[in-house]
């Protein structure tokens, strides 16, 4: 007896295990169970973007937290790019984290790497009516060298600007005018030096006869204290003897002139005597 196969069974079977492979494939391919989750945030550069890829690396502190999802000018202001990242969901990103465009090594595959983060930062969070939070970004290297490159070109320009209005032909001839004063007062100089030492000679010689009249005045001194040490020990003395005499000489005239004026006569004819008193008996003469 012969069993017949339900080749409509067996079709099933095969197109459901089919599926069943098909969705498992896709299922591993996505992660599975150990599938991440991302969080979308924007960052905003202000500077050409050439060499950053969708799908281009994000990196925290170099180590991969997500991926470019889109790149898109700002209608609004064409001079910035919006960036919109994928970032694994649990990392912290916070309000100081900060977005910088760099190259990896010599390949020139550009990445996007975040840092910045304090410890007591607050978690970035999109503002009211934002739909992603936005980091902020940091101008890369190569813009960095570029302004610098531009701003010391522009001053090099300026010095040159500078150096040809310098050296224009009438500051050239000005030039030449102090050059020629500058040989003119060197020459003068010359003679002004030679006049200073001579006039160095004559006040040296000053101060030598200064300092020799200095001497000669000390000893001087030296000798009149001598000499009044002499005077107030033997002179004074016999001066003030002599005062004395004067004195009683003076005296004596005095009372001579008074004599004279009561009784002149008796400058000639000696004094008169004195008439006794009662019961005295006169003097003879």
């Amino acid at each position: 007896m012969e069993t017949k196969v339900n080749y409509a069974l067996v079709g099933g079977f095969v197109l459901l295990l089919g599926a069943v492979l098909i969705g498992g494939v896709l299922w591993l391919a996505s992660g599975g169970a150990f599938q991440k989750k991302y969080d979308r945030y924007l960052a905003v550069e202000e500077e050409s973007v050439a060499g950053l890829n969708l799908n281009a690396p994000v990196k925290y502190n170099g180590v991969d937290v997500g991926k470019v999802e889109d790149i898109r000018l700002d209608t609004s202001n064409p001079a910035r790019v919006n960036l919109l990242f994928a970032i694994e969901r649990g990392t912290p990103i916070k309000v100081d984290t900060v977005a910088m465009l760099k190259t990896q090594g010599i390949t020139g595959i550009v990445y996007v790497e975040l840092s910045g983060g304090a410890p007591n930062a607050p978690l970035l969070r999109a503002a009211a009516g934002a739909r992603y939070p936005v980091i902020d970004t940091r101008p890369s290297l190569s813009a960095r060298l570029e302004n610098v490159l531009t701003n010391v070109l522009a001053k090099l320009d300026s010095t040159s600007n500078s150096i040809n209005a310098l050296l224009s032909e009438e500051n050239r001839a000005a030039f030449q005018s102090v050059l020629k004063n500058t040989a003119q007062a060197s020459a003068h100089m010359e003679a002004v030096v030679e006049r200073i030492g001579r006039s160095a000679s004559a006040v040296e010689r000053m101060g030598n006869a200064v300092a020799k009249t200095s001497a000669s005045a000390t000893k001087t001194v030296d000798a009149v204290g001598s000499d009044v040490k002499h005077f107030s020990t033997q002179t004074l003395p016999e001066l003030e003897r002599l005062l004395g005499e004067l004195n009683d000489l003076t005296i004596s005239l005095r009372r001579l002139s008074e004599q004279t004026e009561r009784d002149p006569r008796g400058l000639l004819f000696g004094r008169k005597p004195v008439p006794a008193g009662p019961g005295e008996t006169e003097a003879k003469p």
